[in-house]
Formats: structure tokens, sequence, C-alpha cells
């Protein structure tokens, strides 16, 4: 079994899925395994391998976290730490988004390619909805350090900057998760 070392009983092992993505058609898949009696280790990931309507919003990224659940674990509050990485080409996307200091708008007109990693502090609840599913909702914050290739244009393949760096704080986790228990 791939995760030896764990007895595998009732509400030990979550499966996931983040409906937020689900809405948005990327591809996810969470595993939430015990450390300690209220303690549980999640690592969650999701792909978006394609561009719509020569819209890109292709990337796959990890995020792993520790959580310290206030009751038991599975139920209830939660706080978490969490780190993500990943890599991105984004493009094409009209809007006029400014926040916390990023322009999202630079997206309308520019394509970036890149990788990107951070880290966040999280608080979340989970209900129980029967003996094997919970639903659970999760917002974090926190860092994010990209690195990106700017292009003009979602389809061209000219540079206009290599290894742009950029900062962002503010949300870096938004999750509302169906969760298998087993």
């Amino acid at each position: 079994m791939l995760v030896s070392g764990f007895n595998a009983k009732s509400q030990n092992i979550a499966i996931k899925s983040n409906l937020l993505y689900d809405a948005i058609a990327v591809a996810n898949l969470g595993v939430e395994l015990p450390l300690a009696p209220k303690w549980t280790i999640d690592v969650s990931g999701n792909l978006n391998a394609w561009a719509i309507n020569n819209h890109r919003w292709k990337h796959w990224l990890v995020q792993p976290e520790a959580r310290y659940w206030l009751c038991d674990r599975f139920q209830g509050h939660f706080f978490g730490l969490h780190a993500i990485a990943g890599n991105y080409n984004v493009g094409n996307l009209h809007n006029n988004i400014k926040l916390l200091g990023t322009d999202f708008s630079d997206l309308t007109h520019n394509r970036y390619q890149g990788w990107m990693a951070g880290a966040g502090i999280a608080y979340g609840y989970s209900w129980i909805l029967a003996k094997h599913w919970n639903i659970e909702a999760e917002l974090g914050i926190g860092w994010i350090h990209t690195s990106s290739d700017v292009y003009p244009c979602a389809e061209c393949g000219t540079k206009i900057a290599d290894d742009k760096p950029h900062d962002y704080v503010g949300p870096t986790k938004a999750a509302v998760s169906l969760i298998y228990l087993f």
C-alpha cells in the first residue's frame, strides 16, 4: 500500500476535490493523512493543460499543508500552514482587476510564462455530511514569488521580458471541497 505506516481505518485518510476548481474545469485532487491526534498533512494539486477560445490559463501546482484541528481531525475548525509551487502560462484574460499591488489587467494584453513558489496560512472548517462524506471550506493568505517570461500576446513568440520577478501578497488558497473519508 502506498501509505504504509498508516492504518486505513475510518476517518484516517481523506480524498478530496475542490468544487471551486471543478466549476472552472480545472482538474484537481487532494489527499489528507493523519500525523497525530490533532494534526494532518494535506497535499492538493491541480492541472489546467488547455486553452479555451485562445484564453490561456494553463498551469499546474501543488500545495502541501500541515493542519492543526481544534477538535478531532476531519471535523470542525482547523488552522493550516501551506506551501505552493508550480508553473503557469497565462494570457489573453480580459479584466480590470488590481489587488494589493498586483495589476492583473496586464493579463489582458500580455502572456506570462514561468514558475511560482510561496507560503501562507489558512483557516477552515469541515462539516460531516455522512459517515464517509464531509464538505470543507478554507481560505488562505500568504506570499507568492513568481518569475516570468513576458510575451506581447497569447500566441506571440517574441519575448519582451526575461525572468521578470514579481512578489504577490494576498489570497493564496480558496477551497470548498467534497471529501470522501476511509
